[in-house]
C-alpha cells in the first residue's frame, strides 16, 4: 500500500488523516500491521515524530495498538472505537462507511431523548421546567420559517437534556448536536413532521413541568419517533432503488 506525499503545513494532522481513513475504510483490515515508524515517515516525507504522534492520535481513537518495540497493529474499530471516532470524521467533512449511519444515529437520538424526558420530568428542579415553558414558547413563536424553529427546537432539547441532570447523555447531545456524528447536518426540511408538530411539543411540556414521568418519557419517544422513522424509510427506499439498477 502506497501513500502520496504530503505538504509540510499540519504534517502530523495530515498523517493522522491519511491513516485514519484508510483503517476506517478497509483498506487495513483488523489484526494488520501498519508500516513501521521509519517506513512510514519515509513514505509520507515527514519526520518519525509526526508518525509517532499520528499514531497515539490513532491509539485514542481505538484505531489501532501501539506496542513499545514491536509491531502496531490495526484494530477492530466496530469494536473498540467511541463516538470520537464520528467526530474526528465530521470534523474532516468525511463519514462513517456505513449505510444505515443517519438512521442508527437518529434511532439513538431517539432513545436518548425519551429516557432524558423521563428524567427530567422525574427530578428537573423548578427553574428548569419553567425555563422548558419558556423554550416551547419561543419554539412555538417560529412558525412557519423551518429553519428559526429547527433552532429552537434544539435550544428546547439542551434544556430538556440539562434537566435531565444526566452529564453523559448532555456529553451525547453535543456530540449529536456539535458535530453531527459525521452524518451531515439533518436538514430543517427533512424533519418538517416533527418539527411542526407544535401540539406534541407543548404537550411535553406540560407533562415535564407536572412531573408526568411516563407521559413525557411517550410523547418525546413519539415525536423524535417522526424523523428516525423517516430516516429508515429513506434509507429502505435508497436500496430498494440501487437494487432495481442493478
Amino acid at each position: 500500500m502506497t501513500f502520496e506525499p504530503i505538504s509540510r503545513q499540519s504534517v502530523s494532522d495530515q498523517v493522522f488523516g491519511r491513516l485514519r481513513d484508510a483503517i476506517v475504510s478497509g483498506r487495513y483490515a483488523a489484526d494488520e500491521a501498519l508500516p513501521s515508524e521509519r517506513e512510514l515517515s519515509a513514505t509520507f516525507e515527514v519526520n518519525r515524530h509526526a508518525v509517532r504522534e499520528a499514531l497515539r492520535r490513532l491509539q485514542q481513537l481505538g484505531l489501532v495498538q501501539v506496542s513499545q518495540g514491536g509491531a502496531t497493529r490495526v484494530l477492530d474499530w466496530r469494536a473498540t472505537a467511541g463516538l470520537d471516532l464520528t467526530m474526528a470524521l465530521a470534523g474532516a467533512e468525511d463519514v462513517l462507511p456505513v449505510a444505515t449511519l443517519e438512521r442508527d444515529v437518529l434511532e439513538m437520538r431517539a432513545c436518548i431523548g425519551a429516557d432524558a424526558a423521563r428524567l427530567c420530568a422525574e427530578r428537573a428542579a423548578p427553574g428548569a421546567r419553567a425555563a422548558i415553558t419558556e423554550a416551547v414558547d419561543r419554539y412555538a413563536a417560529a412558525i412557519p420559517d423551518l429553519a428559526r424553529m429547527g433552532e429552537a427546537d434544539l435550544a428546547l432539547w439542551r434544556r430538556i437534556i440539562e434537566g435531565s441532570g444526566n452529564i453523559a447523555y448532555l456529553l451525547a447531545f453535543n456530540s449529536l448536536t456539535a458535530g453531527a456524528l459525521a452524518v451531515g447536518h439533518v436538514p430543517a426540511p427533512r424533519r418538517t413532521a416533527e418539527l411542526l408538530d407544535v401540539a406534541a411539543h407543548r404537550r411535553l411540556s406540560d407533562q415535564i413541568a407536572r412531573g408526568d414521568v411516563a407521559g413525557a418519557q411517550r410523547t418525546a419517544r413519539e415525536l423524535l419517533a417522526l424523523t428516525a422513522i423517516g430516516a429508515a424509510a429513506a434509507h429502505d427506499e435508497a436500496g430498494e432503488t440501487t437494487s432495481e439498477r442493478g
